[in-house]
């Protein structure tokens, strides 16, 4: 199966670019195109084999609900013009991202389990178990990292250091938690739990918009509603849709983006697994039927051509 490792493009009146982990984003004057890659990231590592269907899964994932969120958050998106491409306003982005938690998974619980009880500032009551609904969802904001890893931080330090305005801070509160609720909302539908969820933001003149993508299992995990009691009660492990599984399966063959740690080999199996999950989650989160837009095509081409054709 074919797999877009990277886009190398070069459009009329492209005034820069920059290659995330998971995306290559191409900038112009007052608008982005960005290309969800078959890229992968794990503990903020790129792994080195993509993931074919990856980057159509999120960006179509990405372009749902942001759609099915436009009346409660502004968002960055103008057109969607390719399985790959969405195509939006050139926003100067917050150096925070607002990761928005309504259970303890994760990050949140390896460092509960480690023996912390205050997160980014916000304490955690005692006697919690991994998977635990928490009393009311809680915001704990991470450093946008350019490069290695994110840093949790709290909202005290954000603006102690000016990173957020006050007055701007309390819009990325508001919106977030509007977000998770409306998330949660449309998962309840699905038979799924939004967990934990991630958000980043930009600005134009006044106005704050929501942008790159949102709920999509690179940025948030989905527990199955219909068993989450009866596992919790007996101490089982939640089955979840999210990249949580990668991540298992990595810290079980001695990785965790630690230095020195070298990414063990992906097979071609785990490697179909992966791609089988994210499509998976597609069709729950969206009751969508899958199509596999890149078949019987030269993908890169193809999201070339689109794209010139909306930036015209």
């Amino acid at each position: 199966m074919e797999a877009i490792r990277e886009t190398h493009f070069s459009f009329p009146q492209q005034v820069g670019f920059y290659k995330g982990k998971v995306r290559d984003v191409y900038a112009f004057p007052d608008r982005l195109a960005m290309v969800a890659t078959d890229r992968i990231s794990a503990f903020d590592v790129v792994l080195p084999r993509p993931i074919p269907y990856k980057g159509q899964v999120l960006n179509q994932i990405a372009a749902y609900f942001l759609k099915a969120t436009a009346d409660i958050v502004p968002n960055w998106v103008q057109a969607v013009p390719d399985p790959n491409v969405t195509v939006g306003i050139r926003c100067q982005a917050f150096a925070v991202e607002m990761v928005i938690r309504g259970y303890l998974v994760g990050h949140a619980w390896r460092e509960y389990n480690a023996g912390k009880r205050t997160l980014c500032g916000v304490p955690l009551p005692e006697g919690l178990r991994e998977n635990d609904k928490l009393p009311a969802p809680i915001i704990t904001p991470t450093t946008k990292a350019a490069e290695g890893h994110d840093q949790d931080i709290s909202k005290e330090e954000i603006l102690a250091q000016g990173i957020v305005s006050a007055e701007d801070y309390a819009v990325l509160e508001r919106y977030t938690h509007a977000l998770y609720q409306r998330g949660n909302e449309m998962a309840a539908k699905r038979g799924l739990i939004l967990a934990d969820t991630k958000y980043e933001f930009g600005k134009v003149d006044d106005t704050i918009y929501v942008i790159d993508e949102i709920h999509t299992p690179d940025s948030s995990r989905y527990f199955y509603a219909d068993s989450f009691d009866e596992r919790q009660a007996k101490g089982e492990a939640q089955k979840q849709l999210s990249k949580e599984f990668v991540r298992q399966w990595l810290i079980s063959n001695g990785f965790q983006g630690k230095d020195g740690q070298v990414v063990p080999t992906m097979s071609d199996e785990f490697v179909l697994s992966v791609s089988e999950r994210y499509i998976e989650l597609y069709e729950l989160v969206t009751g969508q039927a899958f199509v596999k837009d890149n078949e019987n095509t030269d993908i890169l081409a193809r999201i070339e051509q689109n794209i010139l054709a909306a930036l015209a």
